[in-house]
């Protein structure tokens, strides 16, 4: 188990040493890997560090607008690269393809920015279970399998690559980073686009990003999960009002987990999942169906893709 006290002075004598008397770029979510790497190079090298949160069009809702609040007091640069990453998504249906056309657009997305403010490192959140998970073939990770092999960077640091989720938490209590920072719901770098299953359009994003803000909103208050949101897994028949209709199908999961290498389905009593069933189907009219996912990780991961 780390010890915060110990491995913040080292983490910040590795950036500094990493860095030299480079500029470093780095992609800041608002997640706690993210952010814990970006207090860290802080206070390691300062006004070298450049902040930037790219919205790729595949965020949960309000969340652009909830970064720029969290993170108002820093040099944070927010990129609109929507456009981008749905055109490098298109036709793409296969979830490993999918990872890395958008571990593409993030690095291409980053060179151009970093080009302008003339940095040459690249600073990452990669944690432990990532770099397992893409070592081991169960799916690439944009920031390690899903990154090219080829980049304008000279440099990549991963000050938490050893880290597991609980420990970097840990860290970012350490560090005094707000409670909303350091309990935050793990969020899929690749965004929205692992909770749609085949090709990622415009319109299917729409439609999980509502089905999502459903689902966190019923059930993270009141069950606490470790991780829950809603994917779009197909078609399916339904019937609304008098007319048929073929429709989204819509999945719910929600976990409990330590470290994300295994997961538990929450219990959710029935009642509660009929009330989300029937709240998205009525406000998403494009849905036909909504199921819940009772599978632990394994054999199932917690992401769809």
């Amino acid at each position: 188990m780390v010890k915060p006290e110990k491995f913040i002075p080292q983490a910040i004598e590795e950036i500094k040493k990493a860095a030299g008397t480079e500029k470093i770029v780095m992609a800041l979510s608002g997640g706690v890997d993210s952010s814990v790497c970006a207090a860290l190079a802080a206070r390691a090298i300062g006004d070298r560090l450049i902040p930037i949160y790219i919205d790729t069009g595949l965020m949960r809702k309000g969340e652009t607008e909830r970064i720029k609040t969290v993170f108002e007091n820093i040099r944070l640069q927010v990129i609109d690269a929507g456009d981008e990453f749905l055109a490098a998504l298109a036709g793409i249906s296969d979830p490993e393809a999918k990872r890395k056309a958008i571990g593409e657009r993030f690095i291409r997305v980053f060179e151009r920015e970093a080009k302008k403010s003339g940095a040459t490192c690249l600073l990452q959140g990669t944690i432990y279970p990532d770099r397992i998970e893409s070592e081991g073939g169960i799916k690439s990770h944009h920031n390690v399998g899903g990154m090219p092999l080829e980049t304008a960077f000279t440099k990549v640091i991963e000050p938490i690559r050893d880290l597991y989720k609980d420990e970097v938490r840990e860290v970012a209590g350490a560090l005094g980073l707000p409670q909303e920072i350091q309990h935050r719901m793990p969020f899929p770098g690749p965004g929205l686009a692992v909770r749609i299953l085949g090709e990622v359009t415009r319109e299917k994003v729409a439609v999980i990003r509502e089905a999502n803000w459903i689902a966190e909103s019923e059930i993270v208050e009141q069950y606490h999960p470790w991780q829950c949101f809603a994917a779009l897994v197909g078609l399916g028949t339904g019937v609304k009002g008098d007319n048929r209709i073929h429709g989204w199908i819509i999945a719910i999961r929600a976990v409990n987990s330590r470290d994300g290498m295994t997961a538990d389905p929450l219990d959710i009593p029935f009642a509660d999942l009929t009330r989300i069933g029937a709240r998205i189907t009525a406000e998403i009219p494009s849905v036909a169906r909504v199921v819940y996912d009772i599978t632990p990780k394994p054999p199932a991961t917690i992401e769809y893709e």
